[in-house]
């Protein structure tokens, strides 16, 4: 029995549960004898058409509701979360570890270090699989839990051991063979750490992972993200432009083999290789059907492909003067520059600037866009909030910098916040190459 029960906090007008007289504050005990520790259970015991429901009311009181409805049919209640039980905490000491890396004053939320199975089924987020119990195998099983996401890293057990700090680590092979003789998809990833995992480490990790196709789907190899709050940390250095070079070229030789025997790449360099490389992206064929767009895989393809269909359908001038300042990470800004001054070049009473923000609180190893805060923002913006002043222009952000449910930087400044304090307009917009465009032009 989980310790903590699906407590409701909403129920749908008119449906099932609000007919039975079910409110928020109550929670749910069992369903057809079985404990629900998430909403996985939940979903999945509620599907039959005949269903014995144990509710505890908000007053102590137990409920046995019988059930009849059809199968499928959605009872009406909503939660808080989608684990009852708690959340499974990461039991790992990775030398890499972000958090780790983290430096105080962010929300509290972002310190803690989850390695949930069941955030991975629903979310996509990655797991190491070193904390499964017994019960998880046979739950993930029974359930069909595919696909799932996880950090491989390397398949090498004694250097796994080393890199994720926990002694259960290296029977990663076995575990990914377990899931795949199960009938689960996976999607995996290595974070690259220079003179840890790479050069034949690397070539082994792909050969081990590719022999599991099709259950392994795709393979990404992302670089190390280190910021300045590393001291007493295991030495670690980010790669460099060569090295970005010669991983992208062997992530294509790999490609290409692939692609004659599984008929798919299987395995993708991210982004910041390419762009740490000064390699144009691939096409958009390079990337499949995109698997990895949130792990940072061909999220710049779609945005590149997006704009220029957006471009096609831009005027040829405004009907009054605009200026416009579009701020964003150190990485994407040399490419970004490029997209905006052709805008600028081919629509009349249009000025643009991209200001490149260096992130002073994680450190200046740390160049995506979506780790910056609002005092990174304050502190660069300046300058260029006089320019768009002047003309009553505004500042644009992406909204990657934000959190995804509320409109909060990781400092807990808000875009309201940092437009009181610049003297400008601050507009969020998409993260997208129309998202752009539209931002520009306010379209």
């Amino acid at each position: 029995m989980p310790t903590k029960r699906a407590r409701i906090i909403a129920v749908r007008p008119d449906s099932i549960a609000a007919e039975l007289g079910i409110n928020p504050g109550d929670e749910v005990v069992a369903i057809n004898g079985e404990p629900v520790p998430d909403l996985i259970a939940y979903r999945y015991l509620c599907a039959d058409e005949n269903l014995q429901v144990e509710i505890k009311k908000a007053d102590g009181e137990t409920w046995l509701l019988d059930i009849e409805k059809d199968y499928g049919e959605d009872l009406g209640l909503e939660f808080s979360g989608p684990t009852f039980d708690g959340l499974r905490h990461c039991a790992n000491k990775c030398l890499f570890c972000f958090v780790d890396q983290m430096p105080a004053g962010l929300r509290p939320g972002l310190y803690i270090k989850d390695d949930d199975y069941r955030y991975s089924f629903l979310h996509g987020n990655f797991i190491t699989l070193t904390n499964l119990k017994p019960g998880d195998w046979d739950y993930i099983l029974r359930w069909h839990l595919s696909p799932l996401y996880i950090s491989v890293h390397t398949t090498n057990p004694e250097l796994r051991r080393h890199i994720l700090g926990n002694p259960r680590a290296g029977a990663i092979m076995d575990q990914l063979g377990r899931l795949a003789a199960g009938g689960i998809q996976m999607h995996t990833q290595i974070v690259l750490c220079p003179g840890l995992n790479d050069g034949p480490e690397l070539e082994r990790t792909v050969k081990d992972l590719s022999r599991l196709f099709p259950a392994v789907q795709s393979i990404a190899v992302v670089p190390v993200g280190l910021t300045a709050e590393r001291e007493g940390l295991f030495p670690l250095r980010r790669v460099t432009p060569g090295e970005a070079r010669e991983i992208v070229t062997r992530i294509e030789e790999w490609q290409s083999g692939f692609r004659q025997s599984f008929g798919r790449g299987l395995v993708y360099g991210a982004d910041e290789l390419y762009l740490l490389a000064g390699i144009p992206l691939p096409a958009a064929a390079y990337y499949d059907d995109f698997p990895q767009t949130e792990n940072g895989i061909g999220i710049t393809r779609l945005f590149l492909d997006e704009y220029e269909v957006a471009v096609k359908k831009i005027p040829r001038a405004l009907t009054g003067p605009r200026r416009v300042v579009v701020a964003t990470g150190v990485l994407i800004a040399p490419l970004l520059t490029r997209l905006v001054q052709r805008l600028v070049a081919g629509v009349t009473n249009l000025e643009a600037r991209v200001v490149a923000v260096p992130n002073r609180f994680f450190g200046p190893k740390v160049t995506v866009a979506g780790l910056l805060t609002g005092q990174d923002l304050l502190a660069e913006l300046g300058e260029a909030a006089s320019w768009a002043r002047e003309k009553k222009g505004l500042v644009i952000l992406p909204d990657v910098m934000l959190k995804s449910d509320a409109p909060v930087f990781l400092d807990d400044r808000t875009p309201a916040m940092l437009a009181g304090e610049l003297g400008v307009r601050v507009e969020i917009i998409p993260a997208t190459g129309e998202g752009l465009v539209a931002g520009i032009l306010e379209v």
